[in-house]
């Protein structure tokens, strides 16, 4: 009797024997999961924190500004002297430094007259506007101790042209430097007499006339103490290469450097708040660049490089987070991070 051919549905203990998946198959349906995973993460608008509001005299004071910026920077000084940070962790160097040292007739005007702007400003105002590929143009209007300084006796006696713009006497120091006392507690400085005119006689309705930096400004989180916002690519490439330039692996990362604007703001208490948001293009581009900037903080800060440790230890407080056209980065650094010997107690 011949033997009955081997059935492919051979039964073996009473089961059918069942036939295993394909590897391929397998495959195809995780890899599908994953880019459908990525594209709902992509898309999927993420949590952000609230923005604190800008007081009422700034908004005023924003709107008069002249045309469209391209860098804005805000520095509430006197609640920064206030706070822990300031007064435990900050250096006495540069507490007194004298950084408004941009200018030569600015440099003379700070040694003639003993102003320390660290020490005598209260809150600082500038806005840029970029003149040309290496020269920019700038406005800043400064609250602070200037009564027996900044006085209208020096301004007369040091400036070599007057002109009266609005209600306001104004000063030429030099040809690159033009100064206004429209208050006691206030001074106005341009290296561009187009721009002093424009804040001082304004078309006003800024925040209206240039949307990119008013919704940079609505991004900057923290508004009392430090923020600044960069609606020019080419202010922003600047920011980024200086931010990376100590890092060889987070500079050559090439999607980073397709950002457009930038916010950025810190708070300053029993340590430092900060955050900061890079916009690019599309959503795409701004997940790559999240991405890459991750795994970058991650091999950086990793045990075995060449990283130092003070900066591995920073590089672990960052958290990086993608949402929609925008890039995230965020940190809280306690007093303890800037002075260890608080974390045993010392």
């Amino acid at each position: 009797m011949e033997n009955q051919p081997e059935q492919s549905d051979q039964q073996i203990g009473g089961e059918k024997k069942k036939k295993k998946p394909s590897l391929l198959l397998i495959t195809l349906v995780i890899g599908t999961i994953g880019l459908i995973a990525q594209l709902l993460w992509v898309n999927w608008p993420k949590p952000v924190t609230d923005p604190e509001s800008l007081n009422a005299e700034l908004v005023a004071v924003i709107d008069r500004l002249p045309g469209t910026s391209d860098a804005l920077i805000y520095a509430g000084l006197k609640d920064i002297k206030q706070s822990p940070f300031w007064q435990e962790v900050m250096p006495d160097s540069l507490k007194e430094m004298n950084w408004l040292q941009t200018d030569k007739a600015l440099r003379q005007v700070v040694d003639e007259t003993g102003f320390v702007p660290a020490r005598d400003l209260d809150t600082l105002l500038i806005a840029f506007q970029q003149q040309n590929t290496k020269k920019q143009k700038y406005l800043g209007i400064l609250w602070g101790a200037f009564e027996d300084k900044l006085t209208t006796g020096y301004l007369k006696e040091k400036s070599i042209e007057t002109k009266q713009y609005g209600s306001e006497e104004c000063y030429a120091l030099s040809d690159t430097l033009w100064v206004c006392r429209p208050g006691t507690r206030q001074v106005i400085l341009a290296n561009s007499e187009q721009l002093l005119r424009g804040f001082l006689e304004p078309e006003k309705n800024f925040l209206d006339r240039d949307q990119t930096t008013a919704k940079l400004i609505d991004k900057a989180i923290y508004k009392s103490h430090f923020w600044f916002t960069l609606s020019s690519t080419n202010w922003t490439l600047g920011a980024l290469q200086s931010l990376t330039s100590g890092n060889k692996d987070m500079k050559t990362l090439g999607n980073l450097n397709r950002i457009k604007q930038l916010a950025l703001s810190l708070k300053f208490d029993d340590g430092v708040e900060g955050h900061t948001e890079w916009i690019y293009q599309n959503k795409t581009s701004a997940y790559f660049a999240s991405t890459f900037l991750w795994g970058a903080i991650k091999l950086s800060s990793s045990s075995g490089t060449r990283t130092a440790e003070p900066a591995k230890a920073f590089l672990k407080e960052l958290d990086v987070m993608q949402n929609l056209e925008s890039v995230i980065v965020k940190t809280d650094l306690p007093l303890s991070f800037f002075k260890p010997e608080m974390e045993n107690g010392e």
